[in-house]
Formats: structure tokens, sequence, C-alpha cells
């Protein structure tokens, strides 16, 4: 694994230098195997990235877009995270709907969804189910607790081992999330981090060490690389 951490002057600074990566490694998966599969974050901090994406002048036809997590609510639901990332980028890109790939939230059976969108991934990917696909790019954010994508402290879907999807908890809630060795299996991973509440958690995440089940994001450790980009207010005591 290779790591960067860039602590950026402001959020709009993080946003543009994340935006120069992402079209970098879009442009490099392309180029080298002819697509790019991404995974998106939800959350209010990559929105402007995403609003960013959709100015870009990229060929759309050769990505393919998943979602890292997703709340159990409906499609057109306010805190769907798949409406957010369509509102602000993938309504405005001639990007084939095939190519979009949410995570299922109608079944009434959040289980029985997180098991079909496994088998999607194996299907897109061409993988066995009983193997990690490879994403050229996975985007993450982190919560003030340290979680990320749906992946919370203390809960069931941190120790998932043997499969891609599984469902994650928020306060009796479910998600449908990645697991850690399906987000580990990636080219690239970026957390994007914004905030000075982010400050106590981070502390943690890069202590030499802490309790992982306690601080998910720890867990995250990529085949490939793994950038931290964090705005001044969520870096500020990493400086020092």
């Amino acid at each position: 694994m290779e790591k960067f951490v860039e602590i950026l002057a402001d959020k709009q600074a993080l946003i543009e230098r994340t935006l120069t990566l992402v079209v970098e490694k879009i442009e490099a998966a392309i180029g080298t195997r002819g697509r790019c599969t991404i995974a998106l974050a939800g959350g209010s901090t990559p929105k402007p990235l995403y609003e960013a994406l959709s100015t870009q002048a990229l060929p759309w036809d050769k990505l393919e877009v998943f979602w890292g997590d997703e709340r159990y609510v409906p499609p057109n639901h306010p805190d769907s995270n798949q409406l957010m990332a369509r509102k602000a980028w993938l309504d405005h890109v001639p990007i084939p709907d095939a190519n979009i790939h949410p995570m299922p939230t109608d079944g009434n059976d959040p289980d029985s969804d997180a098991k079909k969108y496994h088998s999607e991934l194996g299907k897109v990917f061409q993988v066995p189910e009983s193997e990690f696909p490879v994403f050229d790019l996975i985007l993450l954010g982190m919560g003030d607790d340290g979680h990320t994508a749906s992946l919370f402290p203390q809960t069931e879907a941190l120790k998932v081992r043997d499969r891609s999807i599984t469902v994650g908890n928020k306060d009796g809630q479910p998600r449908i999330t990645f697991t850690v060795p399906l987000i580990n299996q990636a080219r690239c991973v970026m957390f994007l981090v914004s905030g000075a509440s982010k400050q106590p958690a981070l502390a943690q995440i890069f202590a030499a060490s802490a309790e992982e089940l306690d601080y998910p994001s720890r867990l995250i450790q990529p085949q490939g690389e793994l950038w931290w980009l964090l705005d001044a207010a969520a870096g500020e005591k990493l400086k020092r």
C-alpha cells in the first residue's frame, strides 16, 4: 500500500485537489483497462466534487458507477446517496443508464438486497461470487465517530470477510454497504474529510495503535493507493 496525506487550505481547495486526482485516476484507468470502475461516497462533503465532475469532458461511456453504501430508503428519498449523486452529477452527463449501478433498496429485505448487489458486482466485474472485485477508485467519507461507508463502530458489518456487500446498522436503521475486504482490494481509495469535528477521530485513526472496531476507518488498508485528503480544519492537529 502507498499512503498519501494532504492537508488543503479549506474545503474549496480540498474539492479542487480531489477533482484533479479523480480525473487523473479515471483517465488512467480508461487508458490502461478501457474503462474505469468507481464507487461513490454519500454525505455532504463530496457533493461539490460531483458538481465539479459534471462540468468535465470525459469519455462517460467508459465509466461504471457504483455506490459504497446506501441508506435503506427509496431512490427518490431526500436521504438517498444515489439521488444526491444523480442530481449533482450523473443526470448532467451522457453516461449510459446501463453503466450506473445503484444499490437496491426497494425489496423490503436488506439482507436479500445486499446479496443482489453482491451478485451484480460479480457479473459486472466478471469474477466468481467467491472473489472480490477490484475497483479502480473508491471514494469514502468519514464520520465524527470514525466510521466510513456504513461501517459503524462495534457493528457486525465490520467483521464480514466472506462477501463484498453486507448490511450495516446506524442506530437501528439498516444500510447496504461495501465490506472491508472489498474496499481493501481497490487500486485506489480516497478519503475526503472536512471540518474540525473530525479531529478526535482522525487522531485515533492516525495513532500508532487504537482499537479498530472503535474507529472503523483504521481498517481501510487497500492493496493500492490510500489517499487522505483533509481540509485545514480537519487536519490541523495532524500537522503538529
